[in-house]
């Protein structure tokens, strides 16, 4: 689980800075806005990677409105994001808060969810994707029901975690990592077509030199079990040349003369 939804205030920046001491009064007079504001702005901060600008601004959101849904779900993504074992038991209690704050907020269902799916608690992580990726309307559904889809891999469903790749393609088709998941599941059912079309798919969306390593040797096996000895050796050249220590690239060397039909 690799996206952290952001937060598009650049504008607002700009916006309160032209406004100047007349939106500051303003924001004084009104807590609850302040502490919208000052979570959007760590928000940037936190994609920029400024964590600790992140944190004063978090810290003062929560002292102006302390039950602001979002502010506690910024808050449990910052410290999931510093990622310090104490910081970690931290970000579960205000995620937890946040949802107590505000229930039927997907996002904070969904990043609830993917924090869960880090430390391993896969169980309860599905339960939190599942209303994410059910939330009709939801900006990032498609998201989330990728979340859920690796989640029901971690916990060895794979008959669920193909519905929930597939829902994921439904709602957005360019769903690059459904497509890869779902061309490894096809393979392992030996379904090499279908492999091979939900392959394809990915490389058409993130261009052939841009696939990671997953991908490649997804690619890999996929070429070997349709004969397509050509298009293997490329694949194997752009493994070894982009992620030569990858565990992908090792497993290939382990396997490169084994007869086995499908290489796991």
């Amino acid at each position: 689980m690799k996206k952290i939804a952001s937060y598009a205030v650049v504008g607002l920046i700009l916006s309160l800075a032209l406004q100047g001491c007349e939106t500051t009064q303003a924001l004084k007079q009104n807590p609850k806005k302040s502490a919208e504001v000052r979570t959007q702005i760590a928000a940037e901060y936190i994609r920029s990677g400024d964590l600790d600008a992140a944190k004063r601004s978090l810290d003062e959101a929560l002292q102006k409105d302390d039950r602001d849904a979002t502010a506690n779900m910024m808050m449990g993504v910052l410290l999931q994001q510093e990622g310090s074992p104490n910081n970690l038991v931290k970000a579960d209690r205000y995620f937890k808060r946040a949802i107590s704050l505000n229930s039927a907020d997907a996002q904070v269902r969904n990043n609830y969810g993917r924090y869960l799916y880090q430390i391993g608690r896969y169980n309860d992580a599905e339960k939190q994707l599942q209303i994410a990726g059910s939330t009709l309307g939801y900006d990032q559904r498609a998201m989330a029901l990728e979340n859920l889809g690796q989640t029901y891999l971690r916990l060895g469903n794979t008959t669920n975690a193909e519905q929930a790749f597939l829902n994921a393609l439904r709602v957005d088709q360019d769903s690059s990592v459904s497509m890869i998941e779902l061309a490894e599941i096809s393979y392992q059912r030996q379904q090499y077509n279908a492999a091979a079309q939900f392959y394809e798919g990915y490389v058409r969306v993130v261009g052939s030199k841009n696939q990671s390593a997953q991908a490649l040797w997804v690619g890999i096996r996929i070429a070997r079990a349709n004969g397509d000895n050509m298009s293997m050796q490329v694949l194997v050249n752009q493994l070894r040349a982009l992620y030569p220590d990858s565990q992908e690239y090792q497993r290939y060397l382990q396997l490169q003369y084994s007869t086995e039909a499908v290489w796991k």
